[in-house]
């Protein structure tokens, strides 16, 4: 590591200038003395541009996902864009039954950035990939002038490796499959939303962000392979949008039976309040999934024993349905469909 810089980097008062993104001395303090640090990890002290990696055992497959993060605000009740930007791909490896292994990170950095909130961002991510079990092996860092960017975007490259004969996807749910999902709904979006227009409610709402990676495996490890049919993250879109695709991929119908979903009662007043449907509104850390219905118990009992799945709950079941709608039994026992999201309900929630 180079130790010739000019002058130490003021983490206190100092702030993002375009020399940090111009490849020269300061690009390079940058980066030893905050990502390559934080990050550490036997690729990265390789120092190249890219991360030669051991290849998965023989008959696996790679999986790999990529997702950017633009969120608004940054740091938010319960978490920051740099946990979410680990746990945002982390999650969408592992809802394919994969086990992720590791990830590429890319920031876009905007002139004038504190410096301080940058630390804080990139100690987060990694301690959320350590936790996630993932390593960050390679990364890239632009500044763009002042007043081109909002202090941060990060896209998060993750891959993993896929056991063979695993197939999990949006396809797979048949007629008389059930649906689970891991966990009450809705707190990110309204975390987020409420730090944005500073509301306060009489119970403070932390977003759910999560890596899912430990849960996915627990469910796979307590159910015969191809129980599991399809697994998914509600994020932007909510339970919803994600339901629609799931039904749209796989050619089928779903009901749903409201009283059934679980929420948090605060989350539920927060958006009667603001006027939010919960079940369009963004999830960091909880999961859809569609199985076969002999295993449903077996699979709900081994979420319910998981830290991120204690408060899963059977939501729904697949039908037969060539027109491929969501409906749902209300609690007042009507029922109603439940469309794809039209418009943005939460810009930059993400």
């Amino acid at each position: 590591m180079k130790t010739d810089y000019q002058r130490p980097i003021d983490w206190r008062q100092g702030r993002v200038d375009l020399n940090h993104g111009a490849g020269g001395r300061a690009a390079a303090q940058l980066v030893d003395e905050l990502f390559a640090r934080a990050f550490d990890n036997e690729w990265l002290r390789q120092g190249d541009d890219g991360a030669a990696l051991p290849a998965p055992p023989p008959g696996h497959r790679l999986v790999m996902a990529t997702d950017g993060h633009v969120i608004s605000p940054l740091f938010f009740p319960g978490g920051d864009i740099g946990g979410l930007a680990v746990h945002g791909t982390v999650n969408d490896v592992a809802m394919l039954g994969a086990t992720p292994l590791y990830l590429a990170a890319s920031f876009i950095l905007e002139e004038g950035f504190a410096l301080a909130e940058l630390k804080t961002i990139v100690e987060s991510m990694a301690a959320a990939a350590r936790e996630a079990g993932v390593a960050i092996v390679t990364g890239d860092t632009k500044v763009v002038e002042r007043g081109k960017g909002d202090g941060v975007f990060i896209t998060t490259t993750g891959v993993g490796a896929l056991p063979p004969g695993r197939a999990i996807g949006g396809a797979n749910a048949r007629p008389g499959d059930v649906v689970l999902l891991s966990g009450t709904i809705g707190e990110h979006g309204v975390a987020v939303l409420s730090q944005r227009e500073s509301l306060e409610f009489e119970t403070r709402i932390v977003s759910d962000t999560a890596a899912l990676n430990g849960l996915v495996a627990a469910m796979l490890a307590a159910v015969p392979e191809g129980a599991v049919r399809t697994l998914r993250d509600p994020t932007r879109g909510g339970v919803a949008t994600t339901l629609n695709e799931i039904a749209r991929q796989s050619g089928v119908g779903l009901h749903l039976d409201e009283a059934a979903i679980p929420m948090q009662a605060q989350v539920a007043a927060a958006c009667e309040l603001l006027g939010l449907d919960p079940l369009y509104v963004a999830n960091e850390g909880k999961l859809l999934a569609v199985a076969a219905s002999e295993h449903a118990e077996a699979l709900l009992a081994a979420m319910r024993a998981h830290p991120r799945g204690r408060d899963a709950a059977i939501i729904g079941r697949v039908v037969a349905d060539e027109r491929r709608f969501v409906q749902m039994t209300t609690r007042l026992g009507g029922r109603r469909i439940v469309d794809w999201l039209s418009g943005e309900q939460l810009p930059r929630i993400c």
